[in-house]
């Protein structure tokens, strides 16, 4: 199958004037290669803001050395800049929890590190800004979301203020970006509808955004909902029935003051109807505004349905983009985890809903995959952040409404939730039926303690065995990822996960739905080392429960303190967020390294 260079969002002039365009509405900067599918965030809000009737162009890794000609190349936008740092953060991406080098950049061809800068998001906010002085400019991706207040880096070992800060934009798009995004697109097209008087104007007399148009429409008491704007002077809307969060200069003398003010900002960001956050720093007010309402199935459909190509743009033929490899023949059902894990920073960034695709939609992307040319017969994940979450609620949403738990399950599963398997089998055994299809497999983690829970309704009971009994006997390639992560409790519970006697329970349903299945396939658990209240004696107790059970341990993790995580926040401050006790955490390099070692006890 050859399609057009026509059919991705164009990245080159050339490619702009191949459909008649002389500008761009919205020229995205991505630290990502161009792969046009619903798995990469700058396609997705690429297609978006095409469905929207802009002219949207992409350039992916520009060269940040030099003349800069890759942020010359498409000239001024009409709207504006938007920076798309990438999939994972860079830093994460780029180094070990050790602080070496990982042996590639998934996202890049050929794995290539050379690709893009450290914190791409200041790197390409600060060329733009030199380049194009009053062209606005909006942030978004994983990086900018989890940088968005007071953080702490890992890797320069210190508290940075709100990223917005040193880049030198003007907005930060958090989280799941599609519906601000829209909006944002939505405000300044009638602006330049409606000839504002603050309105730009290029060397052709044209209609531009200029910054000053820009704010006007979306921020101070314009404010747009799921994002964060810097003032110098506090605006009216955000002094009312807003929390006041500690500065960035208090932060800094005081950690415990950076613990109280993560339980508001991981609070407020998994909440139905959330308040305005509202820090200083550096002598500008941060205003964080709420998050938009969970998006409904039809929204969601609409974001999956946009046309993607699903493959590289053309420019990488013949070159290997590893993260791309991993997900061409996979589908995902839902977004959003409810398990609120200390250590993780999905809940942060996609929040606590679980918002699910339309059985339909699913079908229609499965049948995609089928006619791809190097489809083989296997989807190799139909899965979500926690694969068997699809479809679950609250069955009172009034009580989910007033709700500030960041954990559904976590230290027990609400009584409220609904966890239901049946809308998920039902995917499964559609997606089998379809012709080309000869098996689909689960790839991302599944949650056994939704699987092993007593829901006090025997309907729900009953569609947990029947998806266990299916799960084993039919979508596991040969291994089945689950992560227990720990086996002692006072540090499960500091990670909020559950008992580690749930892996066993769940590890001998396996077993036996192996045997008596004549299978032979493997449950692969996840281990974490030096995490927050883990000592040295706590890896000794897991060597010894782990060790019996005959696993020679592959999925193994040093803890990487990661910004916007509870874990994070404990491990950097000393105190525990939600109370204030102070907590030990390994930090030292000897001190982890003997942690680690623990894992790899058949290796002596």
């Amino acid at each position: 199958m050859t399609l057009s260079p026509e059919a991705w969002l164009p990245t080159t002039r050339r490619e702009m004037e191949m459909r008649g365009w002389d500008r761009a509405d919205v020229i995205l900067f991505s630290g990502d290669a161009y792969v046009d599918h619903p798995s990469f965030g700058v396609a997705v809000i690429g297609r978006l803001l095409e469905a929207e009737g802009l002219r949207v162009a992409i350039v992916p890794q520009p060269d940040w050395h030099g003349d800069y000609r890759d942020f010359r190349r498409l000239g001024r936008p009409r709207l504006w800049f938007g920076i798309a740092p990438g999939c994972m953060d860079s830093m994460v991406n780029k180094y070990t929890a050790a602080r070496r080098l990982r042996s590639e950049d998934a996202y890049s061809p050929d794995g290539r590190h050379d690709m893009r800068p450290e914190y791409p998001t200041i790197v390409y906010s600060k060329i733009l800004r030199e380049l194009y002085p009053d062209v606005p400019i909006v942030l978004g991706g994983i990086e900018a979301s989890l940088r968005r207040l007071t953080h702490y880096d890992y890797w320069q070992e210190r508290f940075l203020p709100s990223i917005l800060l040193p880049s030198g934009a003007d907005l930060i798009v958090y989280g799941m970006g599609e519906l601000p995004t829209i909006e944002i697109s939505h405000r300044l097209t009638s602006m330049i509808e409606d000839y504002d008087p603050l309105l730009s104007y290029d060397e052709e007399g044209e209609a531009c955004i200029g910054r000053e148009a820009f704010h006007k429409a979306l921020t101070g008491d314009n404010q747009l909902l799921q994002t964060v704007a810097a003032y110098n002077t506090l605006p009216r809307s955000a002094q009312r029935d807003s929390i006041m969060l500690h500065s960035h200069e208090e932060c800094l003398k005081d950690g415990k003051k950076q613990a109280e003010n993560f339980r508001h900002i991981e609070e407020e960001s998994n909440k139905m109807h959330a308040q305005t956050l509202v820090q200083q720093a550096e002598g500008q007010w941060l205003v964080v505004t709420p998050p938009y309402p969970p998006m409904t199935t039809e929204q969601l459909d609409h974001s999956f349905d946009l046309p993607y190509t699903r493959m590289p743009h053309p420019k990488y033929k013949g070159k290997r983009i590893p993260a791309y490899d991993m997900i061409r023949h996979s589908v995902c059902l839902h977004r959003g985890c409810f398990g609120g894990c200390a250590f993780c920073t999905i809940s942060a960034h996609q929040g606590k809903f679980i918002l699910n695709r339309s059985k339909e939609s699913i079908l229609r992307e499965v049948e995609q995959v089928t006619k791809m040319p190097d489809f083989r017969g296997y989807i190799s994940d139909l899965g979500g952040p926690s694969a068997n979450m699809y479809n679950m609620r609250g069955k009172d949403q009034s009580i989910c409404e007033k709700c500030k738990r960041p954990s559904c399950i976590h230290p027990n599963i609400c009584n409220n939730l609904n966890g239901d398997h049946t809308a998920l089998l039902e995917i499964y055994r559609a997606v089998d039926r379809l012709p080309g299809v000869k098996k689909s497999f689960i790839g991302s983690g599944v949650r056994y303690d939704l699987l092993l829970h007593d829901w006090k309704d025997e309907r729900l009971n009953k569609a947990a065995r029947e998806y266990t009994q299916e799960l084993i006997t039919k979508h596991v390639s040969g291994r089945l990822k689950v992560a227990p992560e720990h086996t002692e409790d006072h540090v499960l519970k500091l990670m909020r996960k559950p008992s580690f006697s749930q892996f066993h329970q769940f590890k001998a349903i396996f077993d036996r739905t192996c045997q008596r299945a004549g299978l032979r396939q493997q449950i692969i658990p996840y281990f974490i080392s030096s995490h927050p209240g883990c000592r040295e004696q706590d890896m000794a107790h897991l060597a010894e429960q782990v060790r019996p059970l005959g696993f020679h341990l592959e999925q193994v993790q040093d803890f990487t303190p990661t910004p916007m995580t509870v874990s994070t926040e404990t491990w950097a401050t000393g105190y525990h967020p939600y109370t204030l006790e102070k907590v030990f955490s390994a930090k030292t390099p000897e001190e982890k390294q003997r942690q680690r070692q623990y894992f790899f006890w058949d290796r002596h």
